[in-house]
Formats: C-alpha cells, structure tokens, sequence
C-alpha cells in the first residue's frame, strides 16, 4: 500500500541531520507511514543506527538533470498533462526571473519527476527546509493539485530572499521551525491569518544511555583537560575562532581537542593549528556515527561550539549536538547566537560568549578547564533542562497533528 505523505529531503541518509532521522522515526512509531523523496544521492560513507530502523521506501531524483535526461523528458511529457502543471510553471517562471541559476532551474526539473512518478495515492509533501527541497516539494505539489508544508531550520531561513519565504508562506498548508528565533522571523513574514509552529526538535532520550555517574576529575594541569566539539567544518561553525581561542590558552594549562565531522574547511583548520602550535594537542577524527559520538561525549569533559554567523548569512539553528552533550552530563561551552541561549543560560546551564570574539572564548575556556565544580554544576543544570523541557515528544505531538490534519486523518 502507498502512503499518502511523501517526505521531501535535500539527501537522504545524512550523518549531520540527526534531527530529520529522530523525526521519521518517531512519525513511523506513530502509524503514520511515508516516503521519501531525496534531491540528493547520500556523500557520506557512513549511517547512524537509526537509519537502519527506518523503514520508508526511498526514491532518489535526478540528482543532475542531464545525468538521466530521458527520464525527466518523461516526466516533462507526463507533468504537463496534468491540471496544475500550467499555473506551476508560471509560478516556476517568476522565481526564476529573480533567481537566475542553475539550482532554479534543476528544481524544476526535480519537480516534474516527483510529480509524474508519484503515486495517486500521496495526497501531501512535506519538506525539511525551505530553501531547496520546499521549492521542489511546492512546484511538484503545484503541478499535482495537493498541498504541501515544510519544516524549516537554519540556513534555510537566513540565505534565501524574502520574496521567497513571503510566497512560500502564502501558499503552504504549514510552516514549522526548530527555533524561537526562527519562529519570529517566519511569521514577520506570513500572512497575518498564519501562523508558523514553534517545534523545537528536543531529544528522544530512550535513544541515548544514562550520564556516566562520575567524569573524571581532571583540572588541566596534572592531567589534560579533554575537549570535545562535534560539527562540520564550515564558517557558521567558528572553528577558526576555536584555533584562535585554544592558540591563546595560558602555557600551563593542558588540554587536548577532540574534533568530529567533515567538511570544506579542514585543510584550513589544520594550517591554522599548524601555524598557532598547537596541532599536536588536535585529533581530526574526521565522521563518525552516533555511537561513536556518544563514545566521546561520554569520556570528554568539556564539549566545545564557537558557533558565529557566516559572511552570507548562514547560522545554527540550536544544534541538537548541544542537547546530545546535555544528554551525557557534558559541561557545554558556546556562543550566544542564534537560538543556542533559548537552550542554554549563560552561568546557569553552561558557558556562552558573543559570537565571533575569540578572546572571550579563551577566556571562558581557560575558565571552564580550571574550575571542575563549576563544570559540573552546569552539566547537571543542562542535563535537567534537557529533560524537562527539551524532549522530543511533546514536538512529535505538534507535528503529527498537523501531519494529520492535512491529511484529513482529524
């Protein structure tokens, strides 16, 4: 039997999109059964646990429209039969008019092989992010005669134009985000009769095993201090912030970093710590699934995230590594950006200090590796939070309600 909801993904499986997998999974728990559409083939070499619990059917469009140019030349000849193929393509028309590239044009493409290969039977797309895949999700529900919803998060917010997210807004069943911050930019925009959900993605702690009931006491002097941050190597990250900070501890303090993730920076990265001298205190773990995250969550003491905004707008969402590091009782250091302080309270559940300064990082850094009493009680006060506030359930309820709804399901 087909599902009547179709999910709409950038990639699928993706190791930094911890979030969406929770998310599917929950939903499938739930009875509400779906497949996935991915604009992407999966890069990395890799897969959490969680994905091998999934059980949707996955279909991955043409990645590249010339690299399967007959099948979209099928679904062109198919998609224009159909009643709302017309009104799509003026629609499609007028963002391409303002956006002029090659990714407008490929989720045209995209959207007319969703549209002509999806069964009957889907009556609703549902896409992560705004950017990219809900233009896919939007133009092939056009097309199709049903509707459409997103959930949005982070760079899909900031980095695409208002004229954008206005239209997107005014023609969508629901908007969803993760973050406060979001939430309020979302609905400066929507029509004054909408309103976009606040659906923090919290944690499914059943996932996750109990805090180790005692860290290690290590000070940074007899022993070194172990840091531990967990993120992509890109510019919304502030890794070169992080090179800086560390490169500016005072000499007598010890202290090793443990990094996890990929990405386009870290050759960069790797000169930077070359050039402040301290490469050899640095391992490059490069990905890892989540077991093996957790491994390291559990036997760090500090967990460490500078994250800033990017030169083109690009920010964290709240990154559910923090709520992970939450989970193992890991004293968090980060920054006050975006919508991390709607999760962490400076002096109360952790450390944060402006983004973009990396001397104050420093600071705060030396500060935290120094005072063993203080890390603990804001591991413990994060750790509360985190379980009271910050479950997944109480989002998967919102979610699945709207899910439901337009699916006419009550």
């Amino acid at each position: 039997m087909t599902p009547s909801l179709a999910v709409v993904l950038k990639g699928y499986p993706r190791l930094s999109e911890t979030f969406i997998a929770q998310e599917l999974k929950a939903l499938e728990d739930r009875d509400l059964p779906f497949e996935i559409w991915s604009l992407r083939f999966p890069y990395d070499d890799k897969t959490h646990p969680i994905h091998d619990q999934i059980k949707a059917n996955v279909r991955y469009l043409p990645e590249y429209l010339y690299q399967e140019p007959l099948r979209v030349l099928k679904a062109w000849w198919k998609a224009r039969q159909m009643p709302g193929y017309s009104a799509a393509r003026r629609v499609w028309l007028k963002d391409y008019w303002r956006d002029r590239t090659t990714n407008r044009g490929r989720r045209w493409g995209q959207a007319m092989v969703m549209a002509a290969e999806m069964a009957p039977e889907v009556k609703f797309h549902y896409a992560h992010f705004l950017h990219t895949p809900g233009s896919a999700a939007r133009y092939a529900a056009m097309i199709r005669g049903v509707e459409w919803g997103f959930s949005a998060h982070a760079k899909d917010i900031w980095t695409i134009p208002e004229w954008e997210k206005r239209e997107k807004l005014a023609d969508c069943r629901f908007g969803a985000t993760c973050t406060g911050t979001g939430a309020a930019h979302l609905n400066g925009l929507a029509p004054t009769d909408y309103t976009v959900s606040l659906i923090y993605h919290g944690l499914d702690l059943d996932r996750f095993p109990e805090p180790p009931e005692e860290r290690p006491h290590r000070d940074g002097v007899a022993e070194a201090v172990e840091l531990v941050s967990v993120g992509r190597l890109v510019a919304k990250k502030g890794y070169d912030d992080l090179m800086q900070a560390l490169g500016a501890l005072p000499d007598e303090l010890n202290w090793r970093l443990v990094h996890i993730g990929g990405g386009p920076l870290k050759d960069e990265l790797r000169a930077q710590a070359e050039a402040l001298g301290i490469a050899d205190r640095i391992e490059w773990r490069g990905k890892r699934d989540q077991t093996e995250v957790i491994e390291a969550l559990r036997s760090a003491d500090l967990f460490v995230l500078p994250s800033k905004i990017a030169d083109d707008g690009d920010r964290d969402g709240l990154p559910n590594v923090l709520m992970e590091a939450a989970s193992q009782k890991l004293p968090i250091l980060s920054t006050a950006v975006s919508a991390i302080p709607e999760f962490i309270e400076d002096g109360v559940h952790g450390r944060l200090t402006p983004p973009g300064e990396p001397v104050a990082f420093s600071e705060a850094l030396s500060e935290m590796i120094s005072n063993v009493t203080k890390r603990t009680c804001y591991a413990d006060a994060a750790y509360d939070r985190l379980r009271q506030e910050f479950g997944m359930r109480g989002g998967i309820d919102v979610l699945e309600v709207l899910l439901r709804g337009a699916l006419g399901r009550g």
